[in-house]
């Protein structure tokens, strides 16, 4: 923490004090002061002594502003190793932890990032392998390993942001499949149309998985709750990636790939059988 105690002391010098009014009726009586000024200066000097208690509250604001800049984390300046057909998880909250750890436990190799400097400290120093920087740098993107990426993971809430990382992914990795978390429905139709692989809207599927608590409570058995759970999620999903083509915009471009390569996987018809020739009819070449 920044310490206080030089810019407090110095804001305590400041204020007037009781012999300053002497001196200025001193000043005064001998006519060193014309008595405009005079009381102007007992003026100023008496508004300095009314705000001599809340300097300390002033410094604690003032300090910050003039200490020297500290060296930066060392663990800021750490970046990600080569790899490939790993996933790219950005932002490292609480939805990004989560993550990564489903990704670790089932043997998916992650990098994972974020642009909060202190949450980056923190959890270096925990033992966490998280990366500082900011996923809508091209850069940075590089430094990940975007190309050689099976996947990205947007876990961030700001729209402006997840919109600019989504834009920059999709500028360097026109293929690659990216997830990202939406607020509700809306949100989720629009990251369709910008070209997300899937969005998970924050809103719905906490109402999926309500539904699913409640039926299991109720004595439905589980493998059927969770069919139907996984139904409703597709049904929903098929519903914003049809409004957002609907809305004009072009289909999600990892999906477009996709469909593009199948299209040209797809084997050619087999051409038709020539027409045989009995043997009597054969001439001689």
């Amino acid at each position: 923490p920044v310490s206080t105690a030089p810019v407090e002391t110095g804001l305590l010098l400041g204020p007037g004090g009781e012999f300053a009014f002497v001196g200025i009726s001193l000043a005064a009586a001998l006519k060193l002061m014309r008595p405009e000024t005079a009381s102007f200066t007992f003026a100023v000097t008496a508004l300095s002594m009314a705000l001599i208690p809340l300097m300390p509250a002033l410094a604690r604001r003032i300090a910050p502003l003039v200490a020297p800049p500290s060296a930066p984390d060392p663990a800021l300046l750490l970046t990600p190793g080569p790899r490939r057909g790993h996933a790219i998880v950005v932002g490292y909250g609480r939805v990004g932890k989560v993550v990564s750890s489903l990704l670790a436990e089932h043997r998916v190799p992650y990098t994972a990032t974020d642009l909060d400097a202190q949450t980056v400290s923190d959890d270096r120093g925990a033992g966490h392998e998280v990366y500082y920087g900011n996923a809508a740098d091209p850069a940075f993107l590089a430094a990940c390993g975007l190309r050689d990426a099976a996947g990205v993971i947007v876990t961030v809430q700001a729209r402006d942001a997840v919109d600019r990382i989504v834009t920059a992914v999709r500028a360097q990795s026109p293929d690659v499949m990216i997830v990202c978390r939406a607020r509700d429905a809306d949100h989720a139709r629009h990251l369709y149309a910008i070209g997300v692989t899937d969005a998970v809207p924050e809103t719905i599927e906490a109402s999926l998985q309500l539904s699913e608590a409640a039926l299991v409570g109720l004595g439905i058995p589980t493998g059927l709750v969770i069919a139907s759970v996984h139904e409703q999620r597709d049904a929903v999903r098929k519903d914003l990636q049809i409004a957002a083509r609907k809305s004009g915009q072009p289909a999600p471009h990892s999906l477009r790939s996709r469909l593009d390569r199948a299209a040209d996987q797809k084997p050619a018809p087999p051409a038709a059988p020539e027409p045989s020739v009995p043997p009597d009819d054969r001439r001689p070449g």
